[in-house]
């Protein structure tokens, strides 16, 4: 059975918080709407509306945009989301560095920051996010009592599980508490993720996934993750372990292997380097790519075809919008990659009424999976939680 849903809003049934995320969430689509356009396009009264804007108007997170014509009658007094209304702070934790980074209510960066260390134990990574908080708030004050939460992005998989041992694993990460250890450190709300999913929701709040409710998105760190939204939401499986899809075997050239390893920076990396290229970072992989390296196309070629038989197990599985590619590697890449990937016909996404490419390429920028987390924080703000009725 096909649902669709639109994140409205309603007198009763819904709570004053949902409502509240719907209003904010209508309003950052917009860009800036009055209260009966609102009330109409949310299914709520006007009155509602009307107490609603004014908690966000005396909380700071909206502020009025002046009067717009309409019709007969009074110009309708227009609201907007108030940029320096709160902030999001967000954490990527990797086994040599943090990364750290803050969103206003635009999801407009305002501050980052980088550190490398080679203890990644709990509590040395916590005593480096506390220094990178105090540095944030030093950078920029107001920020201080107008922490919306912060968003943890570390690598999967989260527990101890089959998949232990992959070479991303945090040292002692598995019999912690991360969402508990880093509220107790920062005392304001968190959310921890993997990169996928925190890519994911920036791509929602501030890229080529803006206006989508239901899309899936491929990154690119050192493996390969995959995260889902659906009517706005990610889709975290029952541990949080969801989109491992990097570990999933697709048949290249004529012999079955993990998905990453043909579909990586990491693949990319090793062979490269085994042919003769030496170490490979993110500037370097650019130049190649540039300079048409034909060792990088060689592998550019196998990987196209790895990118083809995912998207028939993404499309065939999740039925999505469209299925976006980003991370941490070049933007050249990316495009080529989604270029050239065979696109399968067998696929419930091959159809002709299509609103969106199969596939699209998003963010490209090592801090793709940080600014992520800080988005996670602010798609909660926008995004109405759903709730069932019975």
């Amino acid at each position: 059975m096909a649902m669709i849903s639109s994140p409205k809003g309603s007198n009763a049934e819904r709570s004053r918080s949902s409502n509240r995320r719907a209003v904010m969430g209508y309003i950052h689509s917009a860009g800036e709407m009055g209260r009966a356009e609102i009330a109409r396009n949310l299914s709520l009264s006007t009155q509602a509306v009307s107490n609603i804007i004014a908690e966000l108007l005396e909380d700071g997170l909206l502020h009025e945009k002046g009067t717009r014509a309409s019709g007969r009658g009074l110009p309708a007094l227009q609201y907007g989301v108030n940029p320096d209304g709160g902030y999001a702070f967000g954490i990527e934790v990797r086994p040599n560095a943090i990364l750290a980074a803050l969103l206003d209510m635009q999801g407009k960066t305002v501050f980052t920051h980088r550190i490398t260390f080679k203890d990644a134990r709990p509590a040395a990574v916590i005593s480096h996010v506390t220094a990178l908080r105090d540095k944030m708030i030093a950078a920029i004050p107001s920020a201080q009592d107008k922490l919306l939460g912060a968003g943890i992005v570390m690598p999967g998989p989260f527990g101890t599980t089959g998949l232990i041992g992959q070479g991303s694993d945090l040292p002692e990460w598995n019999e912690v508490d991360p969402a508990k250890l880093f509220y107790e450190a920062l005392e304001i709300p968190i959310m921890v993720s993997n990169d996928a999913n925190a890519s994911a929701m920036a791509e929602r709040i501030t890229g080529v996934a803006q206006g989508l409710s239901t899309y899936a998105y491929l990154y690119f760190g050192t493996g390969l993750g995959l995260g889902l939204v659906s009517q706005g939401h990610l889709i975290s499986g029952a541990f949080g372990n969801a989109g491992e899809i990097g570990h999933v075997s697709v048949l290249v050239n004529g012999e079955y292997a993990s998905l990453e390893s043909v579909l990586s920076r990491l693949s990319v990396q090793r062979y490269l380097q085994n042919n003769g290229q030496g170490s490979v970072d993110f500037e370097r992989l650019t130049e190649l790519f540039s300079d048409k390296d034909p060792y990088l196309f060689e592998w550019l070629d196998t990987a196209s075809q790895a990118l083809g038989h995912a998207t028939q197990i993404i499309e065939n599985m999740f039925d999505p919008q469209t299925i976006i590619v980003g991370g941490a590697m070049p933007s050249g890449v990316l495009d080529h990659l989604v270029a050239n990937a065979p696109l399968p016909d067998l696929s419930v996404s091959n159809r002709l009424e299509r609103e969106q490419p199969r596939l699209k390429t998003g963010e490209s920028s090592r801090l793709t999976a940080t600014l992520g987390a800080a988005a996670l924080v602010l798609n909660q703000t926008y995004t109405p939680q759903f709730i069932p009725v019975h």
